[in-house]
């Protein structure tokens, strides 16, 4: 049995939310991916931050018996909360939120639940660390649901759009004290989104959808490994880089290479003002 929570549990893994965030922002609803990277990359920091300020114990802290050695390799760091389930939470329950279709939802809270009682099966998590990640999660599903940005953060002027990326990686690079590699990944992932653009319409057809499918995780896999290999990979600021790139291959370059099947999105029309009155 431990074999299926295992499987089960890999569903939490930071490949697995990039090909759902990839395939759902090429194939679903371009702006409402941006949206769900930006409130995911927020969830993951927050998961993050309290995690490693609480430090609180696993189950098999004290016990290492408690759990395998393969259950005990799908932790890392502390307890409270569950990332796993404040993740899968945020991400499938933010598409839910966003698509409001009741087969969706289904599916998303089944997905959801088998993903936190994995952690609980694996002894890898208490009870509260995996209900405090739901609650967590579906908080910012709900923000990925129903957020609707001002126009000044849907769409920033170009200093702010690319500046804050910019002093995000520069104070990853200038932080005088270790960052671990959730803290660097989940602002990677802020400053791409932040940055990012998908100006474009989703294939309506199979056949296209096939396609962008393929041709799009085959692009941003390559992506993924060949930025892996950059020198000092491992530092925060290259690794926030990395997630912050991989983002913008996604968003701006896979529609790029891909335009026969992912057309520009219309520009929207200037608002015609209202003839006054005279006096």
């Amino acid at each position: 049995m431990e074999a299926f929570w295992l499987l089960v549990t890999d569903l939490g893994r930071d490949e697995v939310f990039i090909v759902a965030i990839a395939l759902y922002t090429l194939l679903v609803d371009p702006l409402g991916g941006r949206r769900l990277g930006l409130l995911f990359a927020l969830s993951y920091l927050v998961n993050t931050a309290l995690k490693y300020g609480l430090n609180l114990p696993r189950p098999f802290t004290a016990d290492p018996a408690v759990a395998s050695e393969a259950a005990r390799a799908t932790a890392g760091g502390p307890g409270l909360p569950s990332g796993h389930a404040q993740l899968s939470a945020t991400l499938w329950g933010g598409m839910a939120a966003q698509r409001r279709q009741p087969g969706l939802v289904v599916a998303a809270l089944v997905l959801i639940g088998l993903i936190a009682a994995s952690r609980l099966a694996l002894h890898v998590h208490f009870v509260s660390d995996v209900i405090v990640g739901l609650l967590l999660g579906g908080l910012f599903a709900w923000g990925a649901g129903a957020a609707r940005f001002p126009a000044a953060l849907a769409d920033p002027a170009p200093a702010l759009r690319w500046g804050l990326p910019a002093a995000l990686l520069l104070a990853l690079a200038l932080w005088p004290v270790p960052v671990t590699r959730e803290y660097s990944a989940g602002l990677g992932i802020l400053a791409g989104f932040w940055a990012a653009r998908p100006q474009f319409v989703p294939p309506r057809d199979w056949t296209g959808r096939l396609i962008v499918g393929a041709l799009g995780l085959l692009i941003t896999f390559a992506a993924y490994f060949a930025l892996g290999a950059l020198p000092g990979a491992s530092l925060p600021a290259v690794r926030a880089l990395r997630y912050a790139a991989l983002v913008l291959v996604v968003a701006q370059v896979v529609p790029a290479l891909l335009r026969r099947w992912l057309p520009l999105a219309p520009a929207q029309p200037s608002p015609v003002p209202m003839p006054q009155a005279g006096r």
